[in-house]
């Protein structure tokens, strides 16, 4: 059986496939889905995106199935207990920070009606093809993550520099970082 073509960077294991072919790039309108990248993306800052691939199922049951409305009125008591969670990265910024982050992120529901409508409206409401021939083309930020990682820095979320907002842009389809011998870049 001839194998896919795939972007190069997931390559490396079966979950990293799983992930590229399924997810990678899939524009995710649904508020419930864009705030699950965004808590993992968080996580995700300053460590391997495979390690919260693998991790992903203990995160879905730790944080209430990344329900934000409950991780917005987490208590002390559930910020404690998800610190000796073995299963989830237990960084005690990062933790605090999904609460916070939920609450902002309701806020932003209330004021746009979406958080989609607010994440999508910096691209207006469609993907970004880029047009990749290689991976050295991919970059870790641009001006318009730089730009949506300042306004969500001004609303109060924490660990939403550019390099997490861009990866949450690839992750959701907001732009479209297949190399163009990909075979899901024709989907």
């Amino acid at each position: 059986m001839e194998e896919k073509t795939r972007c190069s960077w997931c390559l490396s294991s079966d979950l990293y496939k799983e992930y590229h072919d399924q997810e990678w790039g899939v524009p995710v309108y649904e508020d419930q889905k864009l705030f699950e990248f965004l808590l993992l993306e968080t996580f995700q800052a300053g460590l391997s995106w495979i390690t919260i691939l693998k991790k992903r199922e203990n995160f879905r049951q730790a944080f209430d199935h990344f329900d934000y409305k409950k991780i917005a009125n987490y208590s002390e008591d559930k910020i404690q207990e998800l610190l000796l969670d073995a299963g989830i990265i237990r960084n005690k910024l990062k933790v605090y920070s999904a609460v916070s982050n939920a609450q902002n992120f309701i806020k932003i529901q209330e004021e746009f009606g979406s958080f989609s409508k607010y994440i999508w409206g910096f691209v207006d409401g469609k993907p970004i093809d880029n047009k990749r021939k290689s991976l050295r083309e991919v970059t870790a930020t641009t001006p318009l993550s730089d730009k949506i990682s300042k306004d969500l820095k001004k609303r109060g979320f924490k660990f939403v520099g550019s390099t997490v907002v861009y990866a949450h842009m690839q992750a959701t389809g907001m732009v479209n970082d297949h190399v163009e011998d990909c075979w899901t870049k024709s989907l």
